[in-house]
This record gives structure tokens, C-alpha cells and sequence, in this order.
């Protein structure tokens, strides 16, 4: 007789056995969620699966050691953890890893535990599928595509109609104009020739109020052509197509990047320049691609990536081979905000001594729209900007307003020794206003501060 206790329980033992087999696999392999998430964090900076950045091409780099070199993620672990002492000790192919990347040491990462590891390691050797993003761009495009047959026939039967009225329309005033031609007698034509008179007798009865119209025409004319000449020059709103598209508010806006890790000299110089691509291959020497969730409307991932490759062929980068080529093609950028050649403007003057005395005035005239940086009192929130333009008419008027307006900052040590007797003498003299010293309180207001 067949005892099914027994088989029942080795049945149960052998699924135990199979089960807490996998969940030891499953804790070895470990979890490529929480891997993508680390590997995010750390490694993206020199790394990427699936091409070379600073570093080597990590997409399964655990099968590939195990092929090539017999190695496993023993070794990994050290290499990840310290690659340096691991190099001193002599290893072969961590001296061979230091020497096929130009020397480029790798950071250690004492802090990752052995787990942080292996989950990093699960995601190089299977990364988790995205599922696939649906562009809105792209369902109203198929949406509009479908109701085009439709829309179609609509505007011909709107046309025709119409057609079919103006038609009709036409053929009403011919008829009316027959009626009317068979109505007139005879007399009354003769009547309304005699009424018709010369624009000289017109012109002796009215003669007054045409020179006055006339008058009138010419106060216009001349107050057209004023404002048109005061405005020649002023350019806001001006927004010119740039050889290379670069989005403020993905860099400024969603990046959080410092205006002043570009335009350095903003804080130091008087022209706050165009920074070189140099300085854009800080960056994008290892940001190859886009990957960020803002999409300016009718732009998709292809296309920012296709710009970073214009800074590629600019700079002469080979991003496979990781090294210059040494062909290089100037990038002709076209200036934005130009002062003129006889106004003196210093950008260092304004960020640093200016800094807090400019935020203050701004915030104060506009609560509903406060800056937290002073480049924005002049150039406007650059980092809601996917096209930078003039924000502000620049005119002399405007600076003035500006000056007249602006109080100094006097909790600064400096303006408040040296503005001392100054601010005593104001507080006498407008004690209503306790003796705040505005910019043109201190010659802010002089030609020569601007023009010399």
C-alpha cells in the first residue's frame, strides 16, 4: 500500500528546498530596482550601460569578466569598494583597467554594503524595461490626423455656402440698382448735377476746420515720428534662433544650475560673457544624451540629443573613443543684450556691491513676482526660459527709474562707515523718509558714472 503521507511530505520538503533555493539566488543576484536607483545616484557621473563614458560600458560587465578574464563579483566588489589598494596589491587586471583608461582613478565606495553592490550589479546585468511613455504630442497628432477627412468636408460645405451667398448677395444689389435707375424721373436727375460742387467752394465755406484737421494730422505725424525715433534701439522681446539650442529652464529651471558657473565673469568682470564650449563640456563630456523628464512642447528626447551632438562636432569630442579629435568648428552665437559703445555698464559692479540693494528694490516694487537671484532684475526669470530674450527695454530712462529708486544696502559694513555722514544729513534733511540714501543720492544720477 502506497503511503502518500510520506510522498506528501517530501513533496513539501522539496518545495521548501526549491523555494529558499531561489530566494538565495534572488538575494545574490540582487534587485535592479533599487540598483537603477544607486547606480543613478554614483555611477552615472563616469559610467553608462550600453557605451564607454570616462569609464567602461557596465552593461553586463559580470557575464563579460567571468568570459574574458575568470573573474567574479568577488572582485568586483573590491574594485567598486577601494580600487586603489586592490591596484597596489598587484592585481594584474585592475592595473590593466588603470592603464586602458588614461589613468583616471575611480572613486572608492567604502560606503556601499555588499548588497548596494550586488543590486548595482543586478541592474547592469538586467536593467528593469521602462514601460514605453506615450507622447502627447504624438496622440493629438494621430487624433488630428484621423479627424482630418472630416474636418475636410466640413470646409467644403462651409465654402460653398458661402460662395452660394455672396452669389445671391450680388445678384440682390443688381436688381435693386435696376429699381432704383427705373425710379428715378428725369427732374430729379437734373436736380442732384446741380448740387455738385468744386472742392474749392467746398474748401471757401469749410476752410477752418480743414486747416484745424490739418493741424491736428500734423501734431500726430510728428509725435509718430518722435516715438518712433525714441525707440530705435530698444529691443525687448528680442529672441534670436541660436546655432546650437540650449534651453534655460532645463539648465537654470530644472538642473538648478548656477548662472554664474557659466558666465563666471558676471561676478568679476565688466562684460558678463559668453562662455566657451569648454565650459559646456564640463558637462557634457560624460551628459551624452537627455534624459530629463521636462519636454519643451513640440521637442522630443531625439531632439536635444541631436544638439548635444553639435557640441561634439563644435569641440571635436569623439564620445566613443573619449578623446578630443582636434577638429574644431567655432559656434557663431548671436549676442542678445549689446549696450551701446558709449554707455559704461560693469556686470561686477551690480552683482556683488549691488547684489542685495537690487533684490530688495525689485521684491519690494513687484510682491506678486520676487527674484531670489539679482541677475533676474535685468535679464527677467531666465529659468522659466526655454528661448532667452530681452526682458527689459534697456533704455536710459529705465536705468534712471532704477537708480532713483534702488535704497543702499546700509547693512553692509563698508557703505555704512563710508556713507556715515551722509545718511546723518539725509535723516535731517528728509526726516520723513529717515534718511534713506537711494543710488543717485550718491551720484548715481551723473553722467559721466555712465558716460565718458
Amino acid at each position: 500500500m502506497i503511503s502518500w503521507r510520506k510522498h506528501y511530505k517530501k513533496g513539501l520538503i522539496a518545495i521548501g528546498l526549491l523555494l529558499s533555493t531561489s530566494a538565495s539566488i534572488y538575494g545574490q543576484d540582487g534587485d535592479p530596482k533599487n540598483g537603477e536607483k544607486l547606480f543613478k545616484a554614483n555611477c552615472t557621473a563616469c559610467h553608462a550601460l550600453g557605451k564607454q563614458v570616462i569609464g567602461p560600458d557596465l552593461k553586463g560587465v559580470v557575464d563579460r569578466l567571468k568570459t574574458e578574464q575568470g573573474l567574479n563579483t568577488d572582485w568586483l566588489h573590491k574594485w567598486i569598494k577601494d580600487n586603489k589598494a586592490l591596484r597596489a596589491s598587484g592585481d594584474k587586471y585592475a592595473n590593466e583597467v588603470f592603464e586602458k583608461f588614461n589613468k583616471t582613478e575611480m572613486l572608492a565606495f567604502p560606503n556601499l554594503a555588499d548588497k548596494d553592490i550586488d543590486d548595482i550589479l543586478a541592474y547592469t546585468t538586467n536593467p528593469p524595461v521602462e514601460e514605453p511613455k506615450v507622447d502627447p504630442a504624438a496622440a493629438t497628432a494621430t487624433g488630428t490626423a484621423n479627424a482630418t477627412p472630416a474636418n475636410n468636408t466640413t470646409s467644403s460645405i462651409v465654402i460653398i455656402s458661402l460662395i452660394a451667398i455672396a452669389g445671391l448677395l450680388v445678384w440682390i444689389l443688381i436688381k435693386l440698382r435696376q429699381l432704383v435707375k427705373l425710379g428715378q424721373s428725369e427732374e430729379l436727375t437734373g436736380l442732384n448735377e446741380t448740387r455738385v460742387k468744386s472742392f474749392s467752394e467746398i474748401y471757401e465755406k469749410y476752410h477752418y476746420i480743414g486747416k484745424g484737421l490739418l493741424a491736428i494730422l500734423a501734431i500726430l505725424a510728428t509725435y509718430g515720428i518722435w516715438n518712433w525715433i525714441m525707440w530705435i534701439g530698444v529691443y525687448k522681446g528680442y529672441k534670436p534662433e541660436q546655432p546650437i539650442y540650449f534651453s534655460h529652464k532645463i539648465h537654470a529651471g530644472e538642473q538648478k544650475i548656477d548662472c554664474q558657473l557659466c558666465h563666471s565673469s558676471a561676478k568679476y568682470g565688466k562684460v558678463s560673457e559668453i562662455p566657451s564650449m569648454n565650459v559646456c563640456m564640463n558637462c557634457h563630456r560624460t551628459v551624452s544624451e537627455y534624459n530629463g523628464k521636462y519636454l519643451e512642447p513640440g521637442k522630443d528626447k531625439a531632439f536635444y540629443d541631436g544638439e548635444i551632438q553639435k557640441i561634439y562636432a563644435a569641440t571635436g569630442w569623439d564620445a566613443e573613443k573619449q578623446q578630443y579629435t582636434g577638429k574644431t568648428t567655432p559656434v557663431e552665437w548671436t549676442r542678445i543684450h549689446n549696450m551701446p559703445d558709449f554707455v559704461y555698464f560693469n556686470h561686477s559692479q551690480h552683482v556683488v556691491a549691488g547684489e542685495q540693494a537690487i533684490i530688495n528694490s525689485f521684491n519690494k516694487k513687484n510682491p506678486d513676482n520676487k527674484i531670489d537671484v539679482v541677475c533676474k532684475a535685468c535679464h527677467g526669470k531666465i529659468d522659466t526660459m526655454n528661448v532667452v530674450q530681452m526682458a527689459n527695454d534697456f533704455t536710459m530712462g529705465w536705468c534712471i527709474e532704477c537708480h532713483r529708486t534702488t535704497e543702499i544696502d546700509m547693512n553692509n559694513g563698508y557703505n555704512k562707515e563710508y556713507f556715515k555722514n551722509l545718511h546723518e544729513k539725509l535723516k535731517k534733511q528728509y526726516p520723513k523718509d529717515g534718511g534713506k540714501i537711494t543710488v543717485d543720492a550718491i551720484g548715481g544720477l551723473e553722467c559721466g558714472k555712465c558716460h565718458y
